[in-house]
């Protein structure tokens, strides 16, 4: 009896010195956050790696590991070096999204998602209940009006009210030499993203000064369309009959906009042609691509490749350790700036690091700068966009710094 009673008690010891231990492991792994240890921050993305448009933003996630490396190889933040579990796909599909974001934190026990760069992500509403931080590129709506999710160039999908950019339509302006008399024509897909986009962007056009002729929502997402001439005909028939001087595409694809502006030129268009996302130096790898984008002006939220600006210097020679001889694509930028945004956050945060602290710091009048990519003010920044970019032409097969990036004052979404 005596020696059941000895062995009873040294089990609940040791069981009591077991949980001990753990609480203690915990407490020193910043108490208890998951992802966080003294040594470590775990951090997983989800992108849109492929789809049945062809849409890929997969190169985000060497952006995003060439400045995690560096940070690492610079000792870590605060003492801690990013342990990067990469990327998931959510195939552009919403509850895929949801399922990878789930997966990465509930399995993974990611710290944040970190990048993020998906159109139709899904996974924002568990974020924003979870209270896991989440950093990208904050195209549509379901980014906006939340304490988790940190855009790179802001909230790029307002609400009315709110505050809308103006600089692609300003930077168009001082590109052509004003925007007195002249017209602009908007198209998008039907997804929710691209409406957005085409609402936002159609003001920053008439804000610049450009009249709006036509925005035009109806063209299906998921794939090209057979047939392009009922779009081409609209287009070009915008100006009270006449073609447009300035046709914008918030289309996410390439095979969209090789599409669009192949039959546009067919038909006679003398504009200009200006998207989000042409700014792709793998576009040039295809003949048909590049002359169907020459003479486009693209419009990047980040400093292009080819200026001279140190923080590009940094970025490409980041990029070639972690990859070398890869091609640098948008994609690959906005992983890049996304992770140096949390990286400074991070910084900023402290040694004493839990998710509560990290989003405290977010999202308490907190302010960062780069060249790279302009600037960002949350809380202020989760309900509008940074205001920043610059824009690139396609000249003779070869892209140019066609407007450096410069970033102009908002105006209230109408």
């Amino acid at each position: 009896m005596v020696r059941r009673h000895q062995r009873r008690s040294a089990a609940i010891l040791a069981a009591a010195m077991l949980l001990s231990g753990c609480a203690a492991q915990q407490k020193s792994a910043g108490g208890g956050t998951a992802g966080v240890t003294d040594t470590s921050v775990k951090v997983g993305g989800v992108l849109t790696k492929t789809s049945a448009s062809g849409y890929s933003t997969k190169d985000a996630e060497i952006g995003a590991k060439a400045r995690f490396e560096r940070a690492n190889a610079e000792g870590g933040v605060n003492g801690r070096k990013i342990e990067f579990v990469g990327a998931e796909d959510d195939n552009q599909d919403a509850a895929k999204g949801d399922a990878a974001a789930k997966k990465l934190v509930q399995k993974d026990q990611v710290f944040a998602l970190v990048p993020v760069h998906a159109p139709n992500f899904g996974g924002a509403a568990f974020l924003e209940q979870q209270g896991v931080p989440w950093f990208g590129w904050a195209t549509g709506p379901q980014w906006c009006g939340t304490k988790t999710g940190f855009g790179y160039s802001g909230c790029l999908a307002p609400k009315k009210g709110a505050g809308s950019q103006t600089w692609w339509g300003s930077q168009m302006a001082d590109l052509l030499g004003g925007a007195s008399g002249k017209t602009v024509y908007v198209q998008t897909t039907d997804s929710s993203g691209s409406k957005y986009g085409g609402t936002t962007i159609s003001q920053s056009f008439q804000a610049a000064g450009f009249k709006l002729v036509g925005l035009n929502s109806g063209l299906p997402a998921a794939a090209p369309p057979p047939d392009w001439l009922p779009y081409v005909n609209k287009i070009m028939t915008s100006n009270g009959g006449k073609a447009p001087d300035v046709l914008v595409s918030i289309i996410a694809g390439t095979k969209f906009n090789v599409g669009l502006y192949s039959a546009l030129k067919r038909a006679g268009y003398k504009g200009v042609l200006t998207d989000a996302t042409s700014y792709d130096p793998a576009i040039l790898k295809d003949p048909a691509s590049a002359q169907a984008l020459e003479g486009v002006v693209a419009a990047p939220m980040f400093e292009p490749f080819e200026s001279n600006a140190p923080e590009i210097a940094a970025f490409k020679a980041d990029v070639e350790k972690v990859s070398p001889g890869a091609t640098l694509t948008q994609h690959m930028a906005i992983g890049y700036w996304a992770a140096d945004i949390f990286l400074d956050m991070l910084k900023k945060t402290g040694k004493d690091l839990t998710r509560e602290k990290f989003l405290a710091t977010g999202n308490g009048s907190y302010t960062y700068e780069n060249a790279g990519f302009g600037r960002v003010q949350y809380p202020k920044d989760h309900s509008e966009p940074n205001g920043c970019g610059a824009l690139v032409k396609l000249e003779g097969g070869a892209f140019r710094v066609a407007k450096s990036m410069k970033c102009f004052d908002n105006v209230p979404l109408q």
